[in-house]
């Protein structure tokens, strides 16, 4: 039973750490870049971990404390740095694409680059 526990988490890890990264490679302008590592890889890298700590917490001797606290350090530190990266960004004036007018066509967005 906990063999399937793992293999769920790790898949489920996998997974949203995959969607993170084609998120940040796929999406159009930074504000939109900046959620998929913050939002589906933090997710991802934590299931992963927490994966880990169960299986040498069962294995081991005791309850594997580096991986709590990593994952810990993860949580706390992922929205913190999101935020400050925000906060540059509009203290720099970084345009969004989602700024330009709804009828600009595709031509016009890839003309008008995402910084100033």
């Amino acid at each position: 039973m906990l063999e399937i526990l793992l293999s769920l988490l790790i898949l489920a890890g996998a997974g949203f750490t995959c969607i993170g990264a084609l998120g940040l490679v796929r999406l159009p302008d930074f504000y939109t870049r900046l959620h998929a590592p913050t939002k589906a890889t933090t997710l991802g890298v934590g299931s992963l971990l927490v994966a880990s700590a169960l299986h040498f917490s069962t294995r081991g001797a005791g309850v594997s404390l580096h991986e709590i606290l990593v994952t810990l350090f993860l949580f706390v530190t992922a929205p913190v740095s999101a935020h400050l990266l925000a906060r540059a960004a509009l203290h720099l004036q970084l345009r969004s694409l989602a700024a330009l007018p709804p009828e600009a066509g595709q031509a016009e967005r890839d003309e008008n680059p995402v910084d100033h």
